[in-house]
């Protein structure tokens, strides 16, 4: 459905509330009564309502954001970076300690504009709101918070302000509605995407892995694909809108298609994308490296539209910790997944996530993570220091490791990982290579920026009528983790 359905859909929608199993229609319901509301709000204040959307953590959740913030652009909220907004909303990340941590402050600081706007509206969503103690802790210490919901009822967002803001009798009452789980996927409400010519596109949600040390599968629920037709038709309306490059979003894309009613395998789907006139580039993410097929990699070789990139996490090169984080593969059939991928694909950009400090890692443990950084020789890698869960395996685990080895562990492999990445680098100088050019440069409006088929970031010379084409761009100058080019004219 595009922007001009969904316009229509709200402005045609029966006076009569729609059951809950009716999705979305629902919802739009909701939508249409909180235009309403809105209009009445400028009339009284002389202007819009502002709404102030801050996400935390991954991709999906980005994702999510995009999805609030659609809903919110057609309820009339017009979007500020400021917190002393109308309506604020924290879209919450829970991986590790310190995503909460930040949650906590932003909450405290929140107070001081609530207390200017009495009727300032907040709200916390995502997958830290999953966590019951979290929940707890919230409503005995920041009652300033108006709404609580988690990450399997994302599509109620507009009945859930509606409750807040159309009934202020008991508008002090905090609103929390957190599901455990959910198999109901509600497709076909609006999205305002952060780039007019990119996109994230869910294909799939939760995860069924359930690795020692991650909460992911308790707040995100079990495996939900979605069927290959919304797919492909979710990203038809992108293209006709202008987009030229899709992220394919999910937990774990290569189990795609395995709970679906007629299943279908990742590959299948990716050949189904490509397959789509005016679409340029396909990206995915994450892999996982036991469910990476041979059919996967073999076709990674043959697309004319995948980037080469591939994100493939390792977290520990010990096979006596990778049994322990249950990750069901060993160092040797990592090390092999590489090497299948590089002679499939050559000039593929590989990158990793690697956790350091994981219970009971010893210096041998370590010493196996940094032998398959030396071979893999990554392009980038995300590291973490190990981050204790509560409700994971491993938050129970005897063997926690000294802050302090930890550190000189997590600054050696850092080190090492940013020399390979910077040495590879300089060998692509002089290289002629395809950028989407996605912003003007924050240091150098002269300038703008984007991204190669590897997702490594080039600047060069340029104007604002370049953002969204793709373009060949000489790479110049390496500078470790970004290039300086020029553009070549065809």
């Amino acid at each position: 459905m595009n922007y001009k359905e969904i316009e229509q859909a709200v402005s045609d929608i029966d006076i009569t509330l729609p059951p809950p199993e009716k999705e979305p229609e629902r919802q739009y319901y909701f939508i249409s009564k909180l235009r309403e509301w809105m209009n009445q709000k400028k009339k009284e204040k002389g202007r819009s309502l502002t709404c102030c959307v801050n996400t935390f953590g991954c991709q999906m959740n980005a994702r999510d954001s995009e999805k609030i913030l659609g809903i919110l652009n057609m309820i009339g909220y017009e979007e500020n970076e400021s917190e002393d907004a109308d309506l604020v909303i924290f879209n919450t990340c829970t991986v590790r300690e310190n995503a909460n941590l930040k949650v906590y402050g932003r909450l405290g600081q929140l107070k001081k504009y609530k207390k200017k706007n009495p009727e300032m509206v907040t709200m916390l969503c995502g997958c830290m709101m999953q966590e019951k103690e979290v929940v707890e802790k919230i409503k005995k210490s920041y009652r300033n918070v108006d709404i609580i919901f988690g990450t399997h009822n994302i599509f109620k967002f507009a009945e859930l302000l509606a409750m807040k803001v159309l009934d202020r009798a008991d508008s002090k009452k905090m609103i929390i509605d957190v599901w455990e789980d959910t198999t109901e996927i509600v497709e076909e409400l609006p999205i305002e995407r952060k780039y007019r010519f990119k996109s994230g596109v869910n294909i799939m949600f939760g995860c069924n892995n359930f690795c020692s040390y991650c909460i992911v599968p308790y707040v995100r629920g079990r495996e939900r694909s979605r069927e290959p037709e919304d797919i492909i038709a979710e990203i038809k309306c992108l293209v006709a809108d202008g987009v030229v490059e899709v992220m394919l979003l999910g937990q774990n894309v290569n189990s795609y298609g395995k709970n679906l009613k007629n299943p279908i395998s990742f590959t299948e789907l990716l050949r189904r994308v490509e397959a789509i006139e005016g679409l340029e580039r396909i990206r995915f993410m994450t892999s996982h490296p036991k469910d990476l097929s041979d059919e996967l990699i073999a076709y990674m070789g043959e697309s004319k539209k995948l980037c080469k990139q591939m994100h493939l996490p390792l977290q520990s090169g010990s096979d006596r910790l990778l049994k322990i984080m249950n990750r069901h593969y060993t160092k040797e059939d990592y090390l092999l997944l590489v090497d299948k991928i590089r002679k499939a694909v050559p000039d593929i950009a590989i990158t990793t996530d690697i956790i350091v400090g994981f219970p009971g890692e010893t210096e041998e443990d370590f010493a196996e993570t940094l032998d398959v950084v030396e071979k893999v020789q990554y392009d980038s890698a995300f590291t973490f220091i190990y981050s204790k869960r509560t409700g994971t395996p491993a938050a129970s685990m005897e063997e926690q490791i000294p802050e302090e080895v930890v550190k000189e562990r997590f600054d050696k492999l850092l080190k090492r990982i940013q020399d390979i990445a910077s040495d590879k680098a300089k060998k692509d100088v002089g290289k002629t290579v395809d950028v989407l050019v996605e912003e003007k440069n924050e240091q150098d409006e002269n300038f703008v920026t984007g991204r190669t088929s590897q997702n490594y970031v080039v600047h060069f010379p340029g104007d604002e009528s370049l953002i969204g084409k793709i373009v060949p761009v000489k790479l110049c100058e390496s500078k470790g983790f970004y290039y300086m080019g020029e553009m070549v004219n065809a």
